[in-house]
C-alpha cells in the first residue's frame, strides 16, 4: 500500500512539473531561444518537480523485495 502511495505522489509531482514546463514554452514566443528556456526551467523549483516525481515513481515500482516486481512469475 505504501508503494502505491509513493507512486501516486510521484505521478502527481510529475504532472505538476510537466504542466509548468509546458506553460513556460510561451517564453519561446517572446524571444527566448531554446538554451535560455532550458536554463530558465532548470532554475525553477516547480519544474524540478517533474524529475523528482519520475525518480519517486521509479523507486516505488522497482524497489522492494525481489518477488514484488515479477507478479507474473510464481517461482
Amino acid at each position: 500500500m505504501t508503494r502505491l502511495f509513493f507512486f501516486l505522489v510521484g505521478f502527481g509531482l510529475t504532472v505538476i512539473g510537466c504542466i509548468y514546463i509546458i506553460s513556460y514554452l510561451n517564453l519561446l514566443s517572446i524571444g527566448y531561444n531554446f538554451i535560455e528556456y532550458v536554463q530558465y526551467i532548470v532554475r525553477r523549483i516547480e519544474c524540478i518537480n517533474a524529475p523528482i516525481g519520475i525518480i519517486i515513481m521509479f523507486l516505488a515500482l522497482y524497489k522492494g523485495e525481489k518477488n514484488d516486481i515479477y507478479i507474473w512469475c510464481y517461482t
